[in-house]
């Protein structure tokens, strides 16, 4: 497995006065294969450094080794993150467990829990549902990669010279109204961590994020074929498509129908 972790300033938060680049922001580099190697260390002493699809070497776009690498390490961080949300989500929400209120005036959430598995409760939800997740999720995305966000936090982009899996601060990012708190670390719990004790941290993070990414992988293979996953068996099949994002009751959007069909034939 190639090791695409997170350096270990990699999520200390900063928030400037002013939209400009501090004076006192660290320097910023491109990490090499050198530095892939000592972080697979850390993460797995045993394991060690592994590429057999020399990804460390790759040049995507024709950009070079050094931005295909911070490609890859910031795609690696931010799936592991959105993993172990998922995988959390899906074990509370296999429970039943829901929130008391309604979702909107004619759906409760409660009728949403009783579709079935988290893969029926998505399914459950009203169009209009989805394309607002989808929606934030975007927005999220956009502040993200904004170079202008990401200078009034501090950072580059993290094919720029950037730390990958580095978020700018909503407080600073151009966001058209207030936000009183940031995505990462919203309370300040680890704005005064030392740097040793950030860097254990990071290393934790990406190891959660990996078994996190096998976990729900895990999952949506049992589903979908029953026995794949021996200690998953007690997941019930699931007829759906586990990768698509609409489904049946989602035909009034442009394009969806189509979709399901094409799918419907594997």
């Amino acid at each position: 497995m190639l090791s695409l972790g997170s350096s270990a300033l990699g999520f200390a938060p900063v928030a400037p006065a002013t939209r400009a680049v501090p004076s006192h922001a660290p320097a910023l580099r491109m990490e090499t294969k050198g530095d892939l190697e000592t972080l697979a260390v850390k993460l797995n002493p045993i394991l060690g450094f592994s590429d057999p699809l020399n990804l460390a070497g790759a040049d995507f776009w024709g950009k070079g080794s050094e931005y295909t690498i911070g490609w890859l390490r910031h795609a690696e961080i931010k799936h592991g993150r959105i993993a172990m949300f998922g995988f959390v989500g899906f074990c509370v929400q296999s429970q039943g467990i829901c929130f008391p209120w309604k979702l909107t005036d004619s759906v409760a959430f409660s009728e949403i829990s009783a579709a079935g598995s988290p893969f029926e409760q998505w399914d459950a939800l009203p169009t209009a549902a989805k394309l607002q997740i989808i929606g934030a999720i975007g927005v999220l995305e956009y502040f993200g990669e904004s170079s202008e966000a990401l200078a009034a936090s501090g950072t580059k982009h993290y094919t720029k010279g950037g730390i990958p899996g580095k978020y700018p601060s909503l407080k600073t990012a151009g966001v058209p109204h207030p936000v009183p708190f940031d995505l990462y670390d919203p309370f300040g719990f680890s704005k005064n961590a030392s740097p040793e004790k950030k860097a254990k941290g990071l290393v934790t993070e990406i190891n959660n994020g990996r078994l996190a990414m096998l976990g729900i992988m895990g999952f949506c293979a049992a589903a979908k074929i029953p026995g794949a996953v021996p200690a998953l068996d007690f997941i019930k099949p699931y007829a759906g498509q586990v990768m698509g994002p609409f489904a049946d009751g989602d035909v009034s959007l442009p394009l969806v129908a189509d979709m399901i069909k094409v799918w419907s034939a594997y």
